[in-house]
C-alpha cells in the first residue's frame, strides 16, 4: 500500500501545484485585462488603437516586401549640399556619430518590413550605415538567434569598416539583442542598444504559445533568469521603450529593464499600441535623439539619488523614465 500511497500522493501534490500555477496565471490575466480595458477605454487609449489598427493594415501590406534579406551596403561618401538641414547638422556636429552604423532587428513572426517608418526617419537624421536583418521565422531558441545576430553583427562592421554599431529591437529582437550583448560578448561590439516593447522580464501572453521559445518567453523561465544574472562587465547603453498600452507584453511593466549592472535609459508611453511602436513619432525622436548625441558617450555616470538609477548627467529632460 505504501508504494501506491507515495504514487498517488505524488498525482495530487503535482495536480495541486498545477492548479496553483492555473490560478496565479489567470489573477495574473484578470488584472492585465481589467488594467488594458481602463487603458484603451481613455480617448488617448482609443486613439492608440486606431493607430495600432492603421499600420497593422499598413504593416501587412509592406510585409510581403520585407521577407527579401538585405545585404549589408559599401558606407558612403558624406556630402552635406543635398541634405536637409536636420541630417546635415549631425554630419557636420559629429561625423562619428553620424557614421555609426545601426542594424534593426524585427520582432516574432515579423521581418525588417516593420522598421520602414523608423528606418526612413534615422537616415533623415543623418545616420548613413541603417541596415535591417531577417532571422529565421521558425526561430525557436533566443540564443540560437542571438549566434546568427552576432554573425551579422561582424559582417556588417566587416563591411563599414566601424569599431561599433548600434541595434535596435522590436519585441523579441531586443530580447535577442540584449542576450548577445549580455551573454555572448556582444558589449565589445555594441555601443547602444534600443528595445521597443520587448518582454525583458518575459511576457504572459507567451503561455498563449506552446513552443520552445514561448517557454523561453514566459516570466521566470530560464532564459530570464540568465538575462538576470550578474553582468558586471557591460558597458553597453540601453534605451528601452515601453508602452502602457502594449498588449503583447503582459503586465507592461515586464518591457521595462531593470538590472543592477546594466546602464539603461527609458521612455514610457501610456498610449502606443505593441506593432506602433517603431512608427510613433515620440519614440522616434527621442531614440535618434540619445542616439546622436555622442556627449552622452563621454560624459560620466552619476547616481541619481531620487531614482537610485545610475543616469548619465545630461540626460535630456523631456525624456526623463516613466514612473
Amino acid at each position: 500500500m505504501a508504494p501506491g500511497g507515495t504514487g498517488a500522493g505524488a498525482v495530487v501534490d503535482g495536480v495541486t501545484a498545477a492548479a496553483g500555477s492555473v490560478r496565479a496565471l489567470a489573477r495574473g490575466l484578470g488584472r492585465a485585462g481589467a488594467y488594458a480595458a481602463r487603458t484603451f477605454a481613455a480617448p488617448s487609449g482609443l486613439r492608440g488603437l486606431a493607430v495600432e489598427c492603421a499600420w497593422l493594415a499598413a504593416h501587412a501590406a509592406v510585409y510581403p516586401a520585407g521577407l527579401w534579406h538585405e545585404e549589408p551596403a559599401e558606407p558612403t561618401t558624406y556630402r552635406t549640399d543635398p541634405l536637409p538641414p536636420a541630417r546635415r547638422g549631425l554630419i557636420v556636429s559629429d561625423l562619428a556619430a553620424a557614421g555609426t552604423p545601426i542594424l534593426l532587428v524585427h520582432g516574432i513572426m515579423d521581418n525588417r518590413s516593420v522598421f520602414t517608418v523608423f528606418r526612413r526617419t534615422l537616415r533623415r537624421r543623418g545616420f548613413g550605415a541603417v541596415h535591417a536583418m531577417n532571422y529565421s521565422l521558425l526561430t525557436g531558441d533566443v540564443r540560437t538567434a542571438a549566434g546568427e545576430l552576432g554573425r551579422h553583427v561582424e559582417r556588417l562592421l566587416e563591411r563599414t569598416g566601424a569599431d561599433r554599431l548600434h541595434l535596435v529591437g522590436h519585441s523579441l529582437g531586443g530580447v535577442i539583442a540584449r542576450y548577445y550583448v549580455q551573454r555572448m560578448g556582444g558589449s565589445a561590439h555594441v555601443d547602444t542598444v534600443v528595445t521597443l516593447g520587448s518582454p525583458h522580464a518575459g511576457t504572459m501572453a507567451a503561455h498563449l504559445l506552446p513552443t520552445a521559445l514561448g517557454r523561453q518567453l514566459r516570466p521566470g523561465s530560464e532564459l530570464m533568469a540568465e538575462l538576470a544574472a550578474p553582468s558586471p562587465d557591460c558597458p553597453t547603453r540601453f534605451l528601452v521603450v515601453w508602452s502602457r498600452m502594449d498588449q503583447m507584453v503582459v503586465p507592461q511593466r515586464n518591457a521595462r529593464l531593470a538590472h543592477p549592472d546594466l546602464r539603461v535609459e527609458e521612455l514610457g508611453l501610456r498610449d502606443v499600441g505593441h506593432l506602433a511602436l517603431p512608427i510613433d513619432a515620440r519614440t522616434m525622436h527621442w531614440v535618434v535623439t540619445q542616439m546622436g548625441r555622442s556627449e552622452v558617450r563621454r560624459h560620466p555616470l552619476r547616481r541619481d539619488r531620487r531614482r537610485g538609477a545610475d543616469r548619465p548627467d545630461d540626460l535630456e529632460r523631456g525624456a526623463s523614465p516613466a514612473s
